[in-house]
């Protein structure tokens, strides 16, 4: 987002990006994995989340 101000992009200052507010909800969603942000041309075009769901270890008795 620092980089899209400071390169001119109109953004008041209390204004958020819509794609940086996808990325928050995704993140927030996550308890392990990944949110991937895809740019093309200098342009956030996709956001991408996997999520890993762990299983606790099994004790060998």
């Amino acid at each position: 987002m620092m980089n899209a101000i400071k390169e001119g992009t109109n953004l008041s200052a209390n204004a958020v990006p819509e794609w940086l507010e996808l990325v928050r909800r995704q993140v927030n969603s996550l308890r392990f994995g990944v949110v991937q942000i895809v740019v093309h041309d200098s342009q956030v075009t996709q956001v991408e989340k996997t999520e890993r769901v762990r299983l606790a270890p099994k004790h060998l008795s």
